[in-house]
């Protein structure tokens, strides 16, 4: 028998090798392997003995007697060839880098083969690598639905599943949610949905499963919420805030006016400011609505009146744009204050010396990363505390930093559209400030949604754009090749694209894998115009401001959800020249492209949020999530949020009925979730 915490290589056949490739996909534990969901899962079609017509890229699967032998080729790249007839049809088949097929083919036997069958013409197909199955492996992978995992080099979905049955099998997992909470919603066992999450018998099986995955998830977030919270009782505003000289000075200066959404904004936290209780906000505004002024205004207030303020960016790179950015007001308005500077990758030498001017007394506007947060940074009169994109920051994160100061005012800056409704849900600790308009000399981005026919066009678009002197981004969803799907990748994209332009463009590459210095030392470049297209995957979805760029190529944009695309497209249209953004639509299925419609159709964050709530049904989990910023393995806000609103609504019960979590009915509960903090808390 197996334990949730033992570790994966306890696992019957799970060698060293194997070991290594489960840990780069963070799987250590059996608990680990038994919450790795499946992406999706694959439902096996009958076999046909006869192809006819086109099948696009749903996948068929023939049922073939090979008459001859499989033929291995020599080549740059070694290739397997087998020529057969399925009915009347001549069929091809190709596998490459896989000789060992041409002896698992025995002539004479039938197999169904399974792949996308592309029509040569009326009378012969092909098919490119398909899966080799005996009639009888096929008939068992028809029993149920098939789970497909997301995967690393060196593992299978194979492997995964055959691990997940052996440990399904001997582990007890023991259920910790009460009764008479599974009752009331309607759930499975914990048990019972990990099984059906990996094997569903069919649709509803899987829908049942997720949404106790997905109901358990979202718990976990309320009760970390709420467990922050605990014992923090309404502290007195002992900040002394008279002086507003220097604000002023600046608001009058400005070379624009501050739309009515900013001015409302910055009304709502001077209010706060003044109370007679310390707070927090969140203020909420889609992509280019100007948050920034909003946070230099609100720390220039305390800094005039002897404090120091503090703003948390989620990368060193962006953090790096504040401070360029306050420098140059600080200058303009001949402000008497300095920025001081710190991120986890300056030298000892500038770490000391930031530290030693945080420490004192000096008002100052303090701009940083997490590196704010941690053990050595002291302040000496911490009274604003801002965080931008707080989506990218923990609820631990986030308190960690607020401890720094004798309880500060807190502000964090969210620019991921999310309806009202559900931000009163997820943010209900927290005043809230909505910008809905953005600045008037903005010049509206265009949207166009395309089919993959229309690539040359784009193409030719991105080279316009850089001949004027303009930068581009291509969006990619993968950042290598996989087998398992024919999505973008930027790796193999950056090279097609430079063969594309022969030199007349410089390309870069940016994506996740990439070290913090890689992916800051890319973006630097492409911020000096040392690159004209960067072709990258959504750690873009978070960056510098490059005004510069007018163009983005979404490639394969169905798999991106439209909150995801929305924060993306965010990124150009920044600048006084005119912008396009340009969706490729791969599936064609109505529903889909109705999504991209409306993307297409309106630049406005929120209406985007409100209209996709409206598509999304309960049953349509195989989208890509909307909400990646939120950290969730499974849950979608968007898609769940009656399940949300359901978890809420129930941590909030369980607490006023039981504050001290001592029933014992909600004894597993409180152990599990205790259990539990540490990852909870780095995904909230």
């Amino acid at each position: 028998m197996y334990n949730l915490g033992d570790p994966i290589d306890s696992v019957t056949g799970i060698g060293a090798k194997q070991k290594s490739a489960y840990e780069r996909m963070d799987i250590r534990t059996v608990r680990d392997l038994l919450f790795y969901v499946p992406r999706t899962h694959i439902i096996y079609p009958d076999p046909i003995d006869e192809p006819h017509g086109d099948y696009g890229e749903t996948p068929v699967a023939l049922r073939i007697r090979v008459t001859e032998a499989a033929e291995n080729k020599k080549a740059r790249i070694p290739i397997t060839l087998l020529f057969a007839f399925a009915g009347e049809m001549s069929v091809q088949m190709i596998w490459f880098r896989s000789q060992y097929i041409k002896k698992q083919l025995k002539v004479g036997q039938t197999y169904i083969f399974y792949g996308k069958v592309i029509r040569i013409n009326d009378h012969k197909y092909k098919l490119g690598e398909p899966a080799v199955h005996t009639p009888e492996a096929y008939d068992e992978l028809q029993s149920a639905m098939q789970p497909v995992y997301s995967l690393t080099r060196g593992m299978t979905s194979g492997r995964i599943k055959k691990a997940v049955t052996e440990a399904m099998a001997h582990t007890v997992i023991e259920e910790y949610l009460p009764d008479e909470l599974l009752k009331k919603r309607e759930l499975l066992s914990i048990a019972d949905a990990l099984e059906h999450i990996h094997f569903p018998v069919d649709i509803e099986d899987l829908t049942r499963a997720r949404d106790r995955l997905v109901y358990d998830e979202l718990l976990y977030f309320f009760f970390a919420s709420r467990m922050a919270r605990e014992g923090v009782s309404a502290v007195e505003n002992r900040f002394s805030l008279d002086s507003d000289e220097y604000v002023k000075k600046v608001r009058q200066g400005l070379p624009f006016e501050l739309t009515p959404g900013q001015s409302a904004a910055v009304s709502d936290c001077f209010g706060d400011f003044k109370s007679e209780y310390v707070s927090q906000r969140l203020i909420q505004g889609d992509v280019g609505c100007g948050k920034t002024i909003i946070a230099f205004l609100c720390m220039t207030l305390f800094v005039e009146n002897g404090y120091q303020a503090a703003i948390m960016a989620p990368t060193e790179i962006l953090a790096g744009q504040h401070k360029k950015t306050f420098e140059s007001y600080i200058q303009h308005f001949d402000l008497p204050y300095r920025v001081v500077f710190l991120t986890g990758s300056m030298s000892a030498a500038q770490k000391k010396e930031a530290y030693k001017v945080m420490a004192s007394d000096e008002p100052c506007y303090i701009v940083g990363t997490h590196a704010l947060f941690q053990k050595k940074p002291e302040y000496g009169k911490l009274g604003l505390v801002i965080t931008d994109e707080q989506h990218r920051f923990g609820v631990k994160q986030r308190s960690d930093l607020s401890k720094k100061g004798e309880d500060p005012f807190v502000i964090v800056m969210s620019a991921t559209p999310i309806p009202r409704t559900l931000s009163m849900i997820l943010y209900g600790d927290m005043l809230i400030s909505v910008i809905s308009d953005v600045p008037t000399d903005r010049v509206p981005r265009k949207n166009e949604v395309i089919d993959a026919s229309r690539r040359g066009w784009a193409y030719g678009v991105i080279r316009d754009e850089v001949r004027a002197g303009h930068q581009a981004y291509v969006i990619c969803p993968l950042v290598q090749e996989s087998e398992r799907t024919e999505a973008a990748d930027v790796q193999t994209y950056s090279e097609a694209i430079r063969d594309f332009y022969r030199g007349e463009v410089s390309v870069g590459m940016l994506h996740g894998r990439m070290s913090a210095d890689e992916k800051d030392e890319v973006m630097q470049s492409f911020l000096d115009k040392k690159i004209d297209v960067l072709v990258s995957t959504t750690v873009v979805e978070v960056g510098v401001n490059i005004k510069n760029a007018t163009v983005m190529l979404v490639e394969d944009a169905n798999r991106f959800g439209l909150a995801q695309l929305h924060q993306l497209r965010g990124r150009i249209g920044r600048g006084d020249a005119p912008s396009l953004c340009i969706f490729v639509d791969q599936k064609k299925d109505g529903q889909e492209s109705k999504r991209l419609q409306i993307l297409a159709e309106s630049n406005d964050g929120f209406y985007i949020a409100n209209e996709d709530l409206k598509l999304r049904g309960p049953g349509d989990f195989f989208g890509i999530r909307q909400s990646g910023d939120f950290s969730f393995r499974i849950a979608d806000i968007y898609q769940d949020a009656g399940l949300l609103r359901a978890a809420s609504e129930d941590v909030a019960a369980i607490f006023d009925a039981d504050p001290t979590l001592s029933a014992p009915e909600h004894a597993a509960l409180s152990d599990f979730m205790i259990h539990e903090q540490q990852m909870l808390y780095s995904n909230l």
